[in-house]
């Protein structure tokens, strides 16, 4: 059998996000030295609004911006090294310039240095000073940080384990939209986590990631309509949710996909999609995924 529903995660969201189009006056303000303009440049060039994306030029007048000391800028050069583009992948240069920016009490600086402290890149792993930075953001409505104070909860990582507060942190984010959190949300209704199990709940807030493109929920979403959880059963949505997320690279859609290949569910029985979509789950070291290929082969359905 496999596995249908997949656990809350904590959210790493880096986005270089363009402000607005290119223009005369966006680079002769950069060119005079104004901060903004620079680091708004620097936005333009890296997601390539306008202009040929060019991340040496995101840099470049990222770090202008950033040593004048303009917040967003310091975060847009902590973001290119965290990734390596236009500069080595380098995680403490990442660090230096979010603390930089969250000591200013910019809300994605301190986010992303709180999730640097979760995951110890760049500086020593440390859960307390991870919950610290989340709040700090949390304060000023930032809603990645309100999801991931809520993951902390969950787990009960730098503060004590409260399923209550997990929710009310996902509640927050989500209702401004956040898809990771509408996941989360939507998976402590399913298990009853924090609030009374609610399946149409769960698909409420499953549906709400889902429609944003989000993966996990998409997975979730089409075990709901598998098994006609707070939905009419649906074999047919089922796959297409499934393969949403399997075409993302999503292990759980990717293996629950097989499955339905496997028995003819929703779509027509075939062994060689069934494995096909099993082995790329399986590459992904996703144990589910692994044990069912391992199934056909010892079955030697559609593999030696």
């Amino acid at each position: 059998m496999t596995r249908l529903y997949i656990r809350i995660v904590l959210a790493a969201v880096f986005v270089v996000a363009s402000q607005g189009n290119f223009g005369p006056s966006t680079s002769t303000q950069a060119e005079w030295g104004d901060a903004e303009a620079q680091h708004l440049l620097g936005d333009i060039y890296a997601s390539g609004d306008g202009v040929p994306q060019n991340d040496a030029e995101a840099v470049k007048w990222y770090r202008l911006a950033a040593d004048q000391g303009f917040a967003l800028g310091q975060v847009g050069l902590g973001h290119m090294y965290l990734v390596g583009r236009g500069v080595s992948q380098d995680d403490g240069e990442a660090v230096q310039w979010y603390h930089r920016a969250a000591e200013q009490g910019e809300a994605t600086g301190q986010t992303n240095l709180g999730y640097m402290y979760a995951e110890g890149r760049g500086v020593l792993q440390d859960d307390g000073e991870a919950v610290r930075w989340y709040r700090r953001a949390t304060e000023q409505g930032e809603p990645i940080a309100q999801n991931n104070l809520g993951y902390m909860y969950a787990e009960g990582r730098g503060v004590l384990q409260d399923d209550g507060e997990a929710v009310r942190w996902y509640r927050r984010a989500a209702v401004q939209g956040h898809a990771l959190a509408q996941a989360s949300l939507g998976y402590m209704y399913r298990v009853g986590r924090g609030v009374l199990q609610d399946d149409g709940e769960a698909v409420r807030w499953y549906r709400a990631a889902a429609i944003q493109g989000h993966a996990l929920a998409q997975a979730n979403l089409g075990g709901m309509y598998r098994e006609g959880l707070g939905v009419s059963q649906d074999d047919a949505e089922a796959v297409r949710l499934y393969r949403l997320a399997a075409e993302q690279g999503d292990a759980v859609g990717q293996n629950n996909l097989g499955y339905m290949y496997r028995v003819g569910r929703g779509v027509p029985q075939n062994n060689d999609e069934a494995a096909r979509w099993y082995r790329r789950a399986a590459e992904q070291d996703y144990v589910a995924g692994r044990n069912n290929l391992e199934e056909m082969y010892a079955e030697g359905r559609a593999v030696p």
